[in-house]
């Protein structure tokens, strides 16, 4: 019942608004006679977001940046396909393995020179004599530097015998993953017989620093494995494993198990290079044996021990699989004109069937 005053509550009579309160912003929020609020910046575009892009729900975008980018960048630099050399990063070249051994054990002595004679490279020991392990890792330095030259006159054959192939486009370029060792002797092998060469670096909690024989626009550097993976399997058309570690044994034998399942669609030359070395570290006729694998397995790939015979399984390889069926398809791969049923600006790249990428059971199915 009302008593004809007004009440605290007039039904269907909004409350003033304060004229010092904008609409919207509650009471209190704002002094009585401040004035108004400065204009907003222009807020960042979403792929200009740094916070966004590198925090939990930009994932995917980095994720498809590392397919997109590097695929950019081949079909600009007219790279066709590769020569992909993993091993190890611990390697060095003969003059810099032969001077380690020298300052760690002068003249048969297990006393290392003197600190102040000791180049940057090695590292500074602090005890005054040599230890037995660093003795035998100097030795080991001078036995495996082989290994480095090795790397780096294949990758030099290769090359040159690559840019005699009559293409628009760079065939069989080396690669690698970027870094130092048998990395830098592949790119430095390409780089000295005058051809292109890419690396496909990591990004590491320790650095891990391009090697200065990468071509400077095919200089690649990947935050995610999978898809730094994924490069080395896209393009590749042969692969040589020099003597590694954990990453050689596990980049060498994804590559084996995809071609050993027919994943990809495409026959690709594998050379695994030092018998003596690769046969104290596995025994694959132990896997036959079991059972594990099947003995037609063992012909995925080839064992070389000299640069000379690597590349002829390898110039061997590419010419049976690929160049010979270029030419008798209707060309080289690579011409101005396209063969009868070959590729459309629809596929992932152009000259390169989609098969390449998708493998061959995905690509049927149009997935």
């Amino acid at each position: 019942m009302r008593d004809g005053k007004q009440g605290t509550r007039d039904q269907g009579v909004a409350a003033p608004v304060s004229k010092d309160r904008l609409p919207g912003t509650p009471a209190g929020d704002r002094d009585q006679g401040s004035d108004p609020p400065a204009p907003l910046e222009r807020a960042p575009l979403a792929y200009e977001n740094p916070g966004f892009l590198n925090s939990a729900d930009g994932r995917l975008i980095r994720i498809v940046s590392e397919y997109q980018e590097p695929l950019a960048r081949f079909r600009r630099e007219g790279i066709q396909d590769t020569v992909v050399f993993f091993g190890s990063a611990r390697f060095r070249g003969r003059e810099e393995a032969d001077r380690a051994l020298e300052l760690l054990e002068n003249t048969g002595s297990s006393r290392p020179a003197p600190s102040h004679e000791q180049p940057a490279s090695v590292p500074q020991i602090a005890a005054g004599q040599a230890t037995e392990l660093q003795l035998k890792r100097a030795e080991a330095a001078v036995e495996m530097a082989r290994y480095y030259e090795d790397a780096r006159r294949l990758a030099g054959m290769l090359t040159r015998w690559a840019k005699e192939i009559p293409s628009e486009r760079h065939r069989f370029v080396v690669a690698s993953g970027g870094g130092p060792g048998i990395m830098e002797a592949a790119n430095r092998g390409a780089y000295e017989a005058g051809g292109k060469t890419i690396g496909m670096n990591i990004r590491l909690p320790f650095e891990q620093v391009p090697n200065p024989y990468i071509t400077p626009s095919l200089n690649f550097e990947f935050h995610y494995f999978f898809m730094r993976k994924l490069w080395f399997a896209y393009l590749a058309k042969a692969l040589v494993v020099f003597p590694g570690g954990f990453g050689t044994l596990d980049e060498m034998f994804e590559i084996l198990t995809l071609a050993q399942t027919q994943k990809l669609a495409k026959k690709i030359t594998v050379v695994v290079y030092g018998l003596e070395y690769w046969k104290r570290v596995f025994n694959l006729g132990a896997l036959v044996d079991a059972g594990s694998i099947s003995p037609t397995d063992l012909e995925l790939f080839h064992f070389a021990d000299t640069p000379e015979q690597a590349f002829e399984i390898l110039r061997k390889g590419l010419t049976e699989n690929h160049l010979a069926q270029e030419t008798a398809a209707g060309g080289i791969a690579g011409s101005r004109e396209t063969p009868k049923g070959g590729p459309t600006d629809e596929e992932p790249m152009k000259g390169w069937p989609a098969e390449d990428f998708l493998g061959p059971e995905p690509a049927k199915a149009g997935q």
